[in-house]
This record gives structure tokens, sequence and C-alpha cells, in this order.
């Protein structure tokens, strides 16, 4: 079961598609938004690969500005749309049915917080955050992006304008913290 933790949405109930959606689980999600603290307050972000959008919720529930949904599935779209309507949250939110590399290719607007969660052992994690690196106007200049991957998927990758601030692993779920370096190296 996935639930919303805190704030004005707690204890709601989530509906998740049956098939390609891989939940942040309860201890994860709690770690994250105590790690993020008064971050989430106020904020706009950006939930790529939403799934059923557990984490942008959870960040409106906790008073985040605004939250945009990236997701191409169908079904996940549906799911995000119906919870978001189910916790009264709606009305702050934006879902966009879209691959999340075209999404980022178009016309940047910065977000305070990006959240990375893409299906597993594909690679897609690395090219997200290359396609950050390459363009990091997507994220406002105090700004965090926050990658979900398995343990076993973690490398270190070539960055010009990203650099890793922290890692979190909890069980199957690691949480990678990335910032702008404030360093542009030539390659």
């Amino acid at each position: 079961m996935v639930r919303v933790i805190a704030g004005t949405a707690k204890g709601r109930k989530l509906r998740v598609p049956s098939e390609g959606v891989r939940p942040i689980t309860d201890r994860a999600k709690t770690a994250l938004f105590s790690i993020l603290g008064p971050a989430v307050i106020g904020a706009r972000v950006l939930d790529l690969f939403a799934g059923a959008g557990s984490v942008g919720i959870e960040a409106l529930s906790r008073g985040a500005a605004q939250v945009v949904f990236v997701e191409r599935d169908p079904t996940a779209v549906q799911a995000i749309r119906w919870n978001l309507r189910h916790t009264g949250l709606l009305e702050r939110s934006r879902v966009v049915r879209k691959d999340v590399f075209k999404f980022l290719a178009g016309e940047p607007e910065p977000f305070d917080l990006i959240y990375i969660a893409p299906p597993q052992y594909r690679g897609l994690w690395a090219d997200t955050l290359q396609a950050l690196d390459a363009r990091p106007d997507w994220l406002a200049e105090e700004g965090q992006i926050i990658v979900q991957i398995h343990p076993r998927e973690y490398e270190p990758l070539p960055l010009q304008r990203l650099s890793l601030c922290d890692q979190r692993t909890y069980g199957g779920v690691m949480l990678c913290f990335y910032e702008r370096s404030g360093v542009l190296v030539e390659s």
C-alpha cells in the first residue's frame, strides 16, 4: 500500500498501476523528506518518471507550491490524476504525458527540486542526469536533484555542472543528491 505520510493529505491511500511502477518505500520517503525538511515548503518540484506520483504528491501535501509530473505511460498518468483529485492537490499540479527526454529538450524552467525515479537497470537515471547537466537551467541556483535507484545501479558520472553532494541507502533504495557545482569544467 502506498500512502501519503505527512501534511494536508496525510494517510490518504494512493492508486498504483499494477505494472511498470516501482513506488518508493515509506522508509525511504520518510527519510527523503526528513533530509529535505523545510526546503519543500514553497518549492517548485519536477517529478520525472513520476509513476503513481507518490513523491510529488508527498511534496504537495507538505507545502510545495507546485509540482509538475512527467510520465509517458497512460495508465500511470491516470493514476496520478486520480491520486491528485483524491488528495485534493490537483490545483497546484500539472501532469504532462510525455517522454522525459522530450520534455527536457523543451524550454527550461527552473525547479527547486527535481526528482528522478526511472525504471531500474536501464541506465535512464544516468541519461537523465547527463541531460540536466547539459541544460542546468532546469535547476534553480540553490536547487537539488534527487535520484532514486537501486544501490547496484550507482556509478560515478562525468558531470560538468552538477555534483554529488549526498548519498543515502535504505535497503533496496539509494537516494543520490546532486546540486549545481558552481564550476564549469572544460573538456
